[in-house]
């Protein structure tokens, strides 16, 4: 055989490796209308995350398949879980406790209850326990919204001010740094992060997402440092480097709103992602008819442990 042989082949087995591309799956009986919010509960082995308009707390067993729903009563825009064995939830009117097996809740603090047309969207937990969420205006204006950290002891920081809608949040797996994204900015910036004392400083643009790519929405970490980011428009969930702001990857996800991910299950390798139906046009639906559902993958890279909210040094009463 000649050298061309070789050739064609070797492109052939080159091009086949260049389009493989892990197998994004529809988790059945999880369609939501605004889904978002996911984070892995390692103690419990499940999926918490929530349907924003639907107003409930959803919590994904995958042992058993199964997904149950929660009523919270509000416009339910993010969720963690608690020390306790509780968790808290960003209502539309402010942080609540919420015990997961009864839906019991209870209030916090209301940190814009002068902003009747805010409410709460993403958020997660820091390495020491702080509960950090932001808000948004239901109307879309511009700048209306906040970055808070919510503290073990109930008080209330307001971290950014200034935002239209507040959205993924992680920290290095150093602790030293915090990435944050305010979707119409189009970026993930990154904020000298004291874990001490909580504070944030300096903060510049770590990732430029190009429009034709999508609105950067949710966000995630893995055990590498690499920013998996989910694309509001975008049909997919990117990998970026922090360090280098470059796309390493991209995983096309059969829903054209991707909103939110997690690695959970026990070998926290299994990419967790939330997705809209709303805003999605008619012509889209027929293409992507999974919208609204979650989904899950196994990107082969393995991801980090949620932090909980540090709640265990007090008492919880008075759930209602």
């Amino acid at each position: 055989m000649n050298n061309s042989f070789y050739v064609v082949i070797f492109l052939a087995a080159f091009l086949t490796a260049c389009s493989s591309s892990p197998r994004v799956e529809v988790i059945p009986g999880t369609q939501s209308d605004l889904g978002e919010g996911a984070v892995w509960n390692h103690r419990t082995s499940q999926l918490y995350w929530v349907d924003i308009t639907g107003k409930t707390l959803n919590i994904y067993t995958p042992r058993l398949g199964m997904n149950r729903e929660l009523y919270t009563g509000q416009l339910t825009g993010t969720v963690v879980p608690a020390e306790s064995g509780l968790a808290v939830v960003a209502l539309q009117h402010g942080f609540y406790f919420i015990d997961p097996e009864t839906g019991t809740k209870n209030l916090i603090v209301d940190t814009e209850a002068d902003r009747e047309n805010n409410r709460f969207n993403d958020g997660k937990c820091d390495p020491s326990g702080r509960f950090w969420a932001g808000t948004m205006n239901m109307e879309g204006k511009p700048g209306q919204g906040s970055l808070y950290r919510l503290n073990p002891d109930s008080s209330v920081a307001q971290m950014v001010q200034q935002v239209s809608i507040s959205n993924g949040i992680v920290w290095s797996n150093d602790h030293t740094r915090m990435y944050y994204i305010d979707t119409p900015t189009q970026k993930v910036m990154v904020y000298d992060f004291n874990n001490f004392t909580g504070e944030i400083t300096n903060g510049r643009t770590a990732i430029e997402i190009p429009e034709e790519m999508g609105n950067p929405d949710g966000m995630t970490i893995d055990s590498g440092g690499n920013l998996w980011i989910c694309l509001w428009q975008g049909a997919a969930v990117g990998c970026w480097d922090p360090e280098t702001g470059k796309l390493v990857r991209k995983i096309a996800v059969p829903a054209r709103n991707v909103t939110s991910c997690a690695f959970g299950d026990t070998d926290l390798r299994t990419l967790y992602i939330t997705t809209a139906r709303i805003n999605t046009s008619e012509e889209d639906l027929k293409k992507y008819p999974d919208s609204g559902s979650l989904f899950k993958v196994r990107p082969g890279v393995t991801g980090v442990e949620a932090f909980f909210f540090r709640d265990n040094e007090k008492p919880q009463n008075n759930l209602q």
